[in-house]
């Protein structure tokens, strides 16, 4: 488990989030929802030790954090990306292989046909040679997570990896999740798309400038929460169209 205990971050003395406390089980997909400036990417920030916090911890198997960073897999958004930066699709999956090899060491062999099969795995096999900067954006999204395969990490976190991207991606990325948390695998998704909510995940992270709630889908994703997180508007637009469904 992936327990973040009384977690507090400020930027310039103004508090993002306070006393935070949450927890992410293996073997599950969770997403993280809420509105922008929620505190979503600041927890990831946390998680993976980006950001300094003023108080509390983050525990995977009651050891610090940053004892496992070699763990943590973490497919980033598109737009913090330089597409520019002259490297191919392989090289970038190649990457993902770094963390296993030790001092002064380069990818051999074993590390090159783990990343050619991660490139199949996600349907890209054809595109190895391709500047990054050339793939569209369903395409690059899905070699950011064949990246993270090769990791072979415990912990994967996405951060709205669904951000303009085709259906084919979608349901690729999709289904290489279900296989994670198949493996007994912890994955985090930020996520903002709230129709598929149901359909994507099983546990959720409800959030506003703090945790409003969190657990079992069924549990948390409720009028109530999204109300509290959102709107009323929202709300109601979402129930109402499920009670027209039903």
């Amino acid at each position: 488990m992936l327990v973040v205990k009384n977690l507090t971050v400020a930027y310039d003395d103004s508090p993002v989030l306070t006393d935070v406390t949450v927890h992410f089980d293996a073997g599950k997909i969770t997403g993280i929802i809420g509105p922008n400036g929620a505190g979503k990417s600041t927890l990831i920030k946390a998680i993976l030790g980006l950001i300094k916090v003023r108080q509390g911890s983050v525990l995977y198997q009651d050891c610090p954090i940053h004892t496992i960073q070699k763990q943590i897999a973490y497919v980033e958004q598109r737009k913090d990306l330089d597409l520019n930066f002259p490297i191919n699709v392989f090289d970038v999956v190649l990457t993902g292989t770094y963390g296993q090899l030790g001092v002064f060491h380069n990818p051999g062999q074993k590390a090159k046909q783990a990343s050619l099969a991660a490139l199949e795995q996600v349907g890209l096999s054809a595109f190895s040679k391709r500047q990054i900067g050339q793939l569209s954006g369903g395409q690059l999204q899905r070699v950011f997570v064949a990246r993270a395969i090769v990791q072979e990490a415990a912990i994967i976190i996405l951060d709205e990896p669904f951000v303009g991207i085709d259906l084919q991606s979608e349901t690729a990325i999709m289904g290489i999740m279900k296989q994670w948390r198949d493996a007994g695998k912890t994955i985090i998704v930020i996520h903002h798309d709230l129709n598929k909510v149901s359909q994507y995940f099983d546990d959720l992270v409800v959030m506003n400038h703090g945790v409003v709630d969190y657990g079992p889908v069924k549990k948390v994703y409720n009028a109530q929460n999204i109300t509290q997180a959102f709107s009323a508007d929202l709300s109601t637009v979402l129930f109402d169209d499920q009670a027209v469904a039903k």
